[in-house]
Parts: structure tokens; sequence; C-alpha cells
């Protein structure tokens, strides 16, 4: 019987990550349109940093960083917005009773929109390393592809195990968190260093920084595919990184948990407006 109920759950969970997976995936594409301004829109911006390295005669190695910083913005972005508040948009329009009533795993649901969300996300970030190739003319040096790849995919699974973790917070407490994503939004691009290296940031940032996965992300696929460093060059960023996917997905784990039970317990999870 046992064996019967795990079979079970696992093929609802399997099958719940598909669905919402397919959801995310088709969504992207009934409006082109957003594909097209969510690439070219980061483009604009990112020119500005380009030509102020070029006016200040920086190394041409900073065009590249500043295409990859981008190109991380983008995922940055989607697991703060689509991935961390998709449960308090559900509340707020009045679909989050049947996810919660459904007897499937809320992780499993935040695990298909985190797929889907990285297949929408990557093509959008493509878009701005071929524009970085073809337009700022960044040469990218892949000397190591397996060590790009474990540090690229150590990065995604860190901050989407993240964006699990705000989900929860942001339903728990609504508009308060909302708010705080706001005002640490600009703070976050600055310590991470999505425009240029953290090294050249105070020790003291740059300890605060470390407190945040994608600053060791973006500095190992930085080293990486800018500067031909290898997997021992980048050793400790992996470590961090695995660090990381870990804790927070167990972080994630708990805080489902404890927003189901409190649920239960006050009665507040689908009370909009609160």
């Amino acid at each position: 019987m046992n064996r019967i109920t795990l079979s079970g759950d696992l093929e609802r969970n399997l099958r719940t990550i598909m669905a919402r997976t397919y959801v995310r995936i088709v969504g992207a594409f009934r409006e082109p349109s957003w594909l097209i301004w969510d690439t070219v829109l980061p483009i604009i911006n990112l020119s500005a940093y380009v030509y102020v390295y070029k006016v200040m005669n920086a190394p041409p190695e900073f065009t590249g960083f500043v295409i990859l910083g981008g190109a991380m913005i983008a995922f940055w972005l989607n697991v703060l917005w689509d991935m961390a508040a998709q449960f308090y948009w559900e509340k707020e329009t009045g679909n989050l009773e049947p996810f919660l009533i459904a007897p499937i795993s809320r992780m499993a649901m935040l695990m298909g929109m985190a797929i889907g969300g990285v297949f929408n996300t990557t093509i959008r970030a493509s878009g701005i390393l071929l524009a970085g190739v073809f337009i700022f003319h960044v040469t990218f040096h892949i000397s190591d592809p397996v060590a790009a790849l474990l540090a690229f995919g150590l990065t995604i699974t860190s901050l989407y195990s993240l964006g699990m973790v705000f989900a929860s917070l942001f339903l728990m407490y609504g508009r308060e968190v909302w708010h705080m994503s706001h005002l640490f939004q600009e703070p976050i691009y600055f310590l991470s260093g999505f425009y240029f290296p953290v090294k050249f940031l105070p020790f003291w940032l740059q300890v605060l920084a470390s407190a945040i996965p994608v600053t060791f992300g973006l500095d190992a696929i930085r080293k990486i595919l800018i500067l031909g460093a290898g997997l021992q060059d980048v050793s400790v960023n992996i470590v961090a990184l695995a660090f990381f996917s870990l804790v927070l997905f167990l972080m994630a784990r708990w805080a489902l948990r404890y927003m189901e039970d409190m649920g239960r317990r006050e009665g507040r999870l689908t009370l909009r407006w609160q």
C-alpha cells in the first residue's frame, strides 16, 4: 500500500511539474512582443554602461562583464517578479484556494514554474549575449565548458531556490514584502556586481555581497567565459553555489510547510488585501 501511495504521489507531482512548465512556456509565446521588448530594452540600458567604460578607457573585458551581468539580470528579475510573486498574485486573483486544496506538493508547482521560467528567460538572456557579440564585439573564451555549465546550473538552482523561499514570504506578508523587494532591487544590482566585478568594492561590502548567491555565480561565469579560467580557478565559487543551492532548497521546503501550517491555524492565507 505504501509503495502504491508513493508511486501515485510521485506521478501526480511529476504531472504537476510538467503542467506548470507547459503553462509558462506556452504563455510566453502567446505574446511575442514581450519577448522582443524584454530583450531590446535591457540592451539599451546595458549600452549606457558599455559606453561609459569606453569613455573611461576601461579594459575590453569590462564590456563582456556588463553583457554577462545583463544576461543574469534577466534571471534575477524572473525569480523576483514571476517566481516569488506567483502565489501572491494567485491569491489576489482568487485562484490560490484550488492550489492549496489540490493533493499535490506546492514544491512541485514551484519547480514547474522554475523550469518554465528558466526556459523563457534563457531565450531573453541569449538575445542579450548575441547583441553583445554582434553589436559590442564581445569575445567569449569557453576553455572549460564543463565548468561553465556547472557554474551556470548551480547559479540557476540557487536563484530559483531563493525564489521559492520568497514565494512563501510574499504570500505570508503580502504588500510589505512587495515593497521591500522594490527597495532592495537596485542595492542587489550594486552588491552582486551585475555591471562590474565585486572585487572593486570595499572589503566590508564584498562580505555583504557574499550573502547573495548570484554574486558567486556571476563571478564564476565571468572568469570562465571572459578570462578563460578553468574549474580549479572557480572551485571556491562552485562550493559556495552548491552550499547555497542545498541550504536555500531546504529553506524553501520549510517555508512552504510553515506557510501551509499557518494557513490551517489562522485561516488567512487566502484572504485578499490583507
